[in-house]
């Protein structure tokens, strides 16, 4: 039944051109033993930084296709090098972590991982983002060009990378001598699933393609006491309560309107029962942002009101809140030109027209953008893939049905359209780059 579903979804997807392709036609014929190398990595997924069994299958993978592999890179990340004459130089990603998500797709080969997480907590595991769909098609992908060397010369630079839910995976590879220990890239790329877009259709975005992140806690002080009795106390409740107030006035009131930003308190933590007026709140914030600049503006005034409303509350000075910005944040994500219009031209012409959109930036975080910004020289690019099936993306449409996000514990990409579509974009992209 696989073949079947896979030959019909091929002749769907496919182009004229396409057909008599060797891209194309060498995608398609690897396509069902990705689907297995999709299913194995679905049903055991890793989380963060303990990646060690899905690194040890990409690198053996690796080594069988004629890659020079080394492995435990910046913890538990794989680079595959294979050096075929005198060109450029260009790194591939896949992202390999599972979140912490109990799977609830209903899929025969659905995830039953459970884990106990860095923080102690005991969860579900499950590839929510997709990450599985990237692996199998970084395989396709390395497969197809390693078979067709004599199309290409130059250094392709393959990575696996641990620890892209947590945006750390990237700086540590990075940190552990990517670019000095292995050929530096001139050209980065990397692709990421949508559950925004159908299945097989390609999205591109110049410019900022996704957002700077950074998570900020804040420890709202106060004096605690009686609830009978509030003047004897300094209520760090109703001070939380202002400060979430006057923050929605960062984005409305000091940020340009024509620059995009977030600020969401996504969890506020006081109190303890109906008559006591506690002594501490904490609040939690994602904080979203694409320029430096804007990032800098959000985060001087997420101190400054904080301080602000805690003053005019009369908190002394010794009760000032702390305001915390944790140290793994993410950055933003840049698609470079002349590579982006390039390679949007490229896929338009392989696929058609109707399978190459232009995207919006999203709020969304990515750490495939610290390989850009560690070296602003290189010409770095990540698009999407649709994953969403057809008929599901039509009902939603017509507003008879409402589609899971990634992350979801009911995200299940339409993997045959996602790799296929995939590997036979980044071939072809390689193939360019690095064309003889």
């Amino acid at each position: 039944m696989r073949i079947h579903l896979t030959a019909a979804l091929a002749m769907t997807l496919a182009t004229p051109v396409q057909a008599a392709d060797p891209v194309h036609q060498a995608t398609q014929a690897a396509l069902p033993q990705l689907l297995d190398f999709y299913r194995d990595f679905h049903a055991n997924p890793e989380l963060s930084l303990h990646e060690v069994n899905t690194a040890a299958k990409l690198a053996a993978e690796a080594r069988k296709a004629g890659f020079e592999v080394t492995e435990k890179v910046g913890g538990t990340g794989v680079v595959a090098v294979l050096r075929n004459g005198t060109g450029p130089i260009l790194l591939i990603r896949a992202d390999m972590d599972g979140l912490p998500v109990t799977e609830d797709t209903g899929l025969s080969f659905a995830s039953k991982v459970r884990a106990t997480t860095d923080e102690g907590q005991e969860t579900g595991v499950m590839h929510a983002c997709g990450h599985d769909t990237h692996m199998a098609s970084w395989i396709g992908t390395l497969r197809n060009l390693a078979a067709m060397k004599g199309q290409w010369k130059g250094t392709l630079v393959m990575i696996a990378q641990p620890a892209e839910e947590r945006g750390m995976g990237a700086r540590m590879m990075l940190e552990d001598g990517l670019f000095t220990r292995f050929p530096k890239p001139q050209f980065a790329l990397a692709f990421h699933d949508a559950a925004s877009l159908p299945a097989g259709v390609i999205g591109v975005r110049s410019g900022y393609a996704l957002a700077n992140v950074d998570s900020v806690d804040i420890k709202v002080l106060g004096v605690g006491g009686h609830g009978a009795y509030p003047q004897t106390t300094r209520d760090p409740i109703v001070l939380a309560s202002r400060i979430v107030t006057s923050l929605q006035t960062l984005v409305s009131r000091e940020v340009d309107p024509q620059s995009p930003a977030v600020v969401t308190v996504g969890a506020i933590h006081g109190g303890s029962t109906h008559n006591i007026i506690g002594k501490e709140v904490t609040m939690l914030l994602t904080v979203r942002s694409y320029t430096p600049e804007v990032r800098k503006q959000l985060l001087d005034g997420i101190a400054r009101i904080a301080r602000g409303e805690a003053i005019a509350a009369g908190m002394p000075e010794d009760r000032m809140p702390v305001v915390t910005v944790r140290n793994e944040g993410t950055p933003s994500t840049f698609n470079t030109e002349p590579l982006t219009g390039r390679l949007h031209a490229l896929w338009t012409g392989r696929f058609g027209k109707d399978r190459v959109v232009e995207t919006p930036a999203v709020m969304g975080g990515e750490d495939f953008g610290r390989f850009y910004l560690a070296d602003k020289t290189i010409q770095s690019m990540i698009f999407w893939v649709g994953g969403v099936p057809r008929a599901k993306w039509d009902a939603a449409q017509a507003g008879k049905e409402a589609l899971p996000s990634l992350h979801s514990p009911f995200w299940a990409p339409e993997a045959e359209a996602v790799i296929g579509t995939a590997t036979e974009a980044m071939t072809a992209a390689a193939l360019d780059i690095l064309k003889r």
